[in-house]
């Protein structure tokens, strides 16, 4: 499941979704801090403790990585063209809310540039409790699949009347909601299909054809 930063702030929220066996790759903001656990530990000196990774905010980490670290994803084919998108993962721990280190996730950086490919217009920040052997293309494409949802969402709500609920229990509730998102479903197909039609198979109206199948017989 994707989420956005909403759903992936509360670290308690994704150890759970883990513990249920559920896969996530969850929106974070840009000051979360984790430990990177690919990068060395320091040296020990032979003194006092051992000395453990810093901790650094993801913003400040992925600013800091050298432009070959970044791979290029071609994620899916855009209304205006290939969705070509930069990103980098790596093993972490993140932090909790009480400032302690969490359970061992994924963190997942994309960013975007204009369209001249100059200038980084957007990043996003993203967790996931998925195995380490996940390929970034898997990630990007997941964490596109969020901002999808997030639009079919807004287009139940203009045009299948998803947020115009005046029941009064949790059953009311439902039923609308699932009729209200069968409904979308259903114009997200028909908008589909009638991209892929053929004009050319449609005949008229009043085509012979059509008139010799209500002849037939008579």
């Amino acid at each position: 499941m994707a989420g956005d930063d909403a759903m992936g702030r509360p670290s308690w929220l994704r150890r759970r979704l883990a513990r249920l066996g559920e896969r996530s790759l969850l929106a974070v903001p840009s000051n979360t801090t984790r430990r990177d656990l690919e990068t060395p530990s320091p040296e020990y000196g032979g003194k006092g403790r051992h000395p453990t990774r810093p901790w650094q905010s993801v913003v400040a980490w992925s600013q800091a990585l050298d432009d070959a670290a970044w791979w290029r994803i071609d994620v899916r084919d855009g209304s205006k063209g290939p969705l070509v998108v930069e990103g980098v993962k790596r093993r972490v721990v993140s932090r909790t809310h009480r400032r302690q280190p969490g359970d061992e996730a994924l963190l997942t950086v994309i960013r975007y540039r204009d369209r001249d490919q100059d200038e980084v217009v957007k990043v996003d920040y993203a967790l996931s409790n998925t195995v380490p052997e996940t390929s970034l293309d898997e990630l990007a494409r997941v964490a596109k699949a969020e901002h999808r949802i997030e639009a079919c969402l807004q287009r139940s709500m203009s045009a299948a009347g998803l947020a115009d609920y005046e029941g009064r229990n949790g059953t009311g509730w439902q039923q609308h909601q699932t009729l209200s998102l069968l409904a979308t479903w259903f114009l997200e197909r028909e908008t589909q299909r009638r991209k892929k039609m053929d004009t050319g198979n449609d005949g008229p109206a009043d085509s012979p054809r059509h008139r010799g199948d209500l002849t037939r017989g008579v």
